[in-house]
C-alpha cells in the first residue's frame, strides 16, 4: 500500500482560472472560496477565476489565492470523496506559503485564519524592501556547495543568500539587486547550466525580509494555532512538527529563512513516504519530487478529473 504525503504549492504556481472548474462542480469547493472572500472582505475569487494575471500575481493576492485552491481541492476530496486525511496521509508539507496550506489542511488553523495571515504576509513581504533594491535568481544545474560559493563571492557587491534549496539541481538565491546581478555573472563564468533572474517583486526568504518577519511575529503571536491532525514538515528545519508553539516559531523564521525543500522531501522519504500528492494549482512540486528521488511517485491533484482518478487509487 502507498504511503502518502500531501504537498502544497507555493508562489509561481498561480494561473488565472485555477480552481474555477472545481467551484462550478462542487459546493464544497465553492464554500472555500466564499470563506476566503469573507475573511478578506473582498472578492479574491473573482481575481482567481477571471484575472487579470497581473492582479493575481501580486504577492498579497497570490498567497491567499493558492491556499484557497489547495483547500478547495482538499475539501472536495474529504467531503465528496470520503477521504480520511489523518487515516490515509502520513505527512503534510508545503513550499513557502504552501506551509500555511499544509497547516490549514491539518486543522492547525482554519481557512479564514490562513487567508488573513497570508494576505498580511504578502503585504509585509512586498513592503519590506523598496522596489528595485532586491531580487531573486534561479540557478539550474548547481550543487548546494557551488550555490553557497556563488553567494559568498557575489555578496561583495550586495548581500545574497540561498532562498530555496529546491532539489534536482535547482537553487533560488535572494538578496540585493547588485549582488544578484553579480551572482548571475559568476554562475555564467563557472559554466553553471542556467542562471536567470526571476520576475519577483522582492527578495523573499532572505535577511532583507526582517521587517516582514517582525510583522508576522506579531500576527502569529495572536493567531490561534493548535496541533495538526497530521504532522507537518517545516520549511526551515525539514523536520516533522506537531507542537503548536514550535509551528508558530517556524512560520516566523520562515519569512527570512531558507526553504529546505530538498531536505524536506528526503526526510519524508526517510519516514517511509513513497507517494507525494500535490494538492492545488500546477505541477511544480510533484515534478521536483521526482527529480529529487526517482524512486518515488509524484502526482498532482487540482481538477475534478484529477480528483476522480486519484480517488480510484485509494
Amino acid at each position: 500500500m502507498a504511503v502518502y504525503a500531501f504537498i502544497f504549492p507555493g508562489q509561481g504556481s498561480q494561473s488565472v482560472g485555477m480552481g474555477q472548474e472545481l467551484a462550478e462542480a462542487f459546493p464544497a469547493a465553492r464554500s472555500v472560496f466564499e470563506e476566503v472572500d469573507d475573511a478578506l472582505g473582498e472578492k479574491l475569487s473573482k481575481i482567481i477565476f477571471e484575472g487579470p494575471m497581473e492582479s493575481l500575481t501580486s504577492t498579497e493576492n497570490a498567497q491567499p489565492a493558492l491556499m484557497a485552491v489547495s483547500m478547495a481541492v482538499l475539501r472536495v476530496l474529504e467531503q465528496d470523496g470520503g477521504l480520511d486525511l489523518a487515516g490515509k496521509v502520513t505527512l503534510l508539507a508545503g513550499h513557502s506559503l504552501g506551509e500555511y496550506s499544509a497547516l490549514a489542511a491539518g486543522r492547525a488553523f482554519g481557512v479564514a485564519e490562513a487567508a488573513r495571515l497570508l494576505r498580511l504576509r504578502g503585504q509585509a513581504m512586498q513592503k519590506a524592501v523598496p522596489a528595485g533594491e532586491g531580487g531573486m535568481a534561479a540557478l539550474i544545474g548547481v550543487t548546494l556547495v557551488q550555490a553557497e560559493d556563488i553567494c559568498t563571492k557575489a555578496s561583495a557587491k550586495g548581500d545574497v543568500e540561498i532562498a530555496n534549496d529546491n532539489g534536482g539541481g535547482q537553487i533560488v538565491i535572494s538578496g540585493k539587486s547588485a549582488g544578484i546581478d553579480e551572482a548571475i555573472a559568476i554562475a555564467k563564468e563557472m559554466k553553471i547550466k542556467r542562471a536567470l533572474k526571476l520576475s519577483v517583486s522582492a527578495p523573499f526568504h532572505s535577511s532583507l525580509m526582517k521587517p516582514a518577519e517582525d510583522v508576522m511575529a506579531e500576527a502569529l503571536a495572536k493567531a490561534e494555532i493548535t496541533a495538526p491532525i497530521v504532522p507537518v514538515i517545516a520549511n526551515v528545519t525539514a523536520e516533522r512538527e506537531t507542537d503548536a508553539d514550535t509551528i508558530r516559531q517556524n512560520l516566523v523564521r520562515q519569512v527570512t529563512g531558507r526553504v529546505r525543500w530538498r531536505e524536506s522531501v528526503a526526510a519524508m522519504v526517510g519516514m517511509g513516504v513513497d507517494t507525494f500528492v500535490e494538492i492545488g494549482a500546477g505541477k511544480v512540486l510533484s515534478g521536483l519530487v521526482r527529480r529529487i528521488d526517482s524512486e518515488v511517485t509524484g502526482l498532482s491533484v487540482g481538477t475534478p478529473a484529477d480528483i476522480e482518478s486519484f480517488l480510484k487509487t485509494l
